[in-house]
């Protein structure tokens, strides 16, 4: 008996091992992947040695029960005592290799913020069928968006924020199903948004800012029940403000400035009272300041600055239960500023560069 549970035990331990031993494909890709970067300060690749990569290897998980890799965790900024040590940041250099797409288990590949990985994001990404999240912020990473990115069914968050990626965006992103988190800002991104953008039915945040697109803000957006942070500010788009967005349930940060946007201000945009900021300076809306504010208004912050608005100020302003900051500047706007709680802690600043505003706190009418 005693030789028996003896041998289960061998057969046991064996079998630990080979579940628990890193996948000879997953560190071959692995090192490929490694060979590919420098990082001269830090040593986050020190650890990478050894047969299993699945055992103290710097930002590397694997599945338990297969051994196989699932996650590389690599950030350039992070609380981690290796940062702290070394009191700086993460810097690195070189490219993603396309080595990385033969571990096809991983569910998340991030490689943010180290200031200098340059070259393309490998076209190969998009077969990664279990990839749920895909973060290169804070490189300087170039070339297209891969065409194919549509395929990655299971992606909850796509972030390649602050690169230098160019092209239009991939026409295929419109089927990403699962996405939540859509951050493509400061790139140099041209082109047109996509028409049926709003097949994104997941969205919660879409970040386009700082990038060179064109064309108009497609209705489509309005279609995203869950959106609740649209930033489309510091681009070249045209033409009005769809009244789709004005009817959004959950959307409470919009985005808009610095474009080259025109008509009038719907009015479900300021009545919404989910809406907490909205900042649609520095375009060329026309007409007066729709008059919807009331009780239940609350901005956090409205700007409204740098465009081409007449008439008053919105009496009804003044039934607002809370406005933050208040930027009415650079229009030609007229008559006096109403009185009310809103208006008390604002400065002349928010005001100024009129036709004719008077009143506190500018000069006395």
């Amino acid at each position: 008996m005693s030789s028996f549970l003896l041998l289960i035990t061998v057969i046991l331990a064996t079998t630990f091992s080979v579940v628990t031993s890193c996948s000879a494909s997953d560190r071959s890709a692995l090192l490929a992947f490694k060979s590919a970067l420098s990082e001269p300060y830090l040593g986050v690749f020190n650890t990478w040695s050894g047969d299993n990569c699945c055992l103290n290897w710097y930002g590397v998980s694997c599945d338990v029960s297969t051994a196989r890799v699932t996650d590389i965790n690599l950030r350039g900024e992070s609380e981690d005592p290796i940062f702290e040590k070394a009191g700086r940041t993460g810097y690195m250099t070189g490219k993603i290799s396309p080595e990385i797409c033969k571990l096809d288990r991983l569910t998340n590949l991030v490689v943010a913020d180290w200031k200098a990985i340059s070259g393309e994001v490998p076209a190969c990404i998009t077969s990664l069928s279990s990839l749920r999240i895909l973060d290169l912020i804070g490189n300087k990473i170039s070339g297209k968006i891969p065409a194919h990115i549509g395929n990655l069914q299971r992606l909850t968050v796509l972030n390649l924020a602050d690169n230098e990626i160019t092209g239009e965006i991939p026409e295929s992103i419109v089927n990403l199903a699962s996405l939540k988190h859509l951050d493509l800002s400061n790139n140099r991104l041209t082109g047109a948004i996509p028409a049926d953008f709003g097949k994104l039915g997941m969205l919660s945040r879409a970040l386009l800012n700082r990038n060179q697109l064109s064309g108009s803000i497609p209705a489509s957006i309005g279609n995203i029940y869950r959106l609740a942070d649209l930033d489309l500010s510091a681009n070249q788009l045209t033409g009005s403000i769809p009244v789709q967005l004005g009817k959004m349930p959950v959307l409470s940060t919009l985005n808009l400035d610095s474009n080259s946007l025109s008509g009038q201000i719907n009015p479900n945009l300021l009545s919404n009272p989910g809406m907490g900021i909205l900042n649609l300076s520095r375009n060329g809306f026309e007409g007066s300041i729709p008059d919807v504010f009331g009780p239940k208004t609350y901005f956090m912050a409205l700007d409204l600055s740098y465009n081409n608005l007449k008439g008053r100020i919105p009496g009804s302003l003044s039934s607002a239960k809370y406005i933050g900051h208040l930027d009415l500047s650079h229009n030609h706007l007229c008559g006096s500023i109403p009185l009310g709680s809103p208006f008390d802690h604002l400065e002349a600043a928010s005001f100024s560069y009129n036709d004719c505003l008077c009143g506190n706190p500018l000069k006395t009418c």
